[in-house]
């Protein structure tokens, strides 16, 4: 399988080796190699070949929101006054840690985040005196998730 520009051959042992750590970063790389039926140094060759592909970017621990307080999950799309508006808005909202994606979207807003926020209270509060008031910013229309039923990443 070839994934992009740069043309790398992606192999069923280099699926084995991604599914392994999809399911679980942490997993031992020598217990990913015995079940495949590899040396523990092809198997980090061949990561370290796919992060140099921009395959692999990185491995993160996931937190749970809930947990930490931040209940109310939202999304809200941003309508902007004038396209040229756009870089400015999105460096106001990097300055918004309740904010964990920003994507520039076709269609009826300019931009679509998704944020967090421990309830409805913080929400309304967070939208009513640091999003709405960046400039360029002249409305938002908000949806706010109910339950997150499916997450995961692409499948190989």
């Amino acid at each position: 399988m070839k994934l992009n520009s740069f043309q790398i051959e992606i192999d069923g042992i280099d699926k084995e080796i991604l599914r392994n750590l999809m399911e679980d970063a942490r997993k031992p790389i020598l217990q990913i190699a015995s079940k495949i039926g590899i040396s523990g140094a092809a198997i980090h060759q061949r990561l370290r070949k796919l992060e140099q592909a921009g395959v692999i970017s990185g491995s993160k621990f996931i937190v749970n929101n809930k947990v930490l307080g931040y209940s109310t999950m939202a999304f809200v799309g941003i309508y902007l006054d004038k396209a040229s508006s756009n870089a400015e808005t999105v460096k106001e909202l990097r300055k918004i840690p309740e904010v964990l994606e920003c994507h520039y979207t076709t269609g009826n807003w300019s931009i679509l985040i998704k944020i967090i926020c421990r309830d409805n209270e913080h929400l309304m509060q967070l939208l009513n005196t640091r999003i709405q008031p960046i400039e360029g910013v002249s409305r938002t229309e908000t949806f706010i998730s109910l339950d997150q039923q499916i997450e995961r990443q692409i499948q190989l």
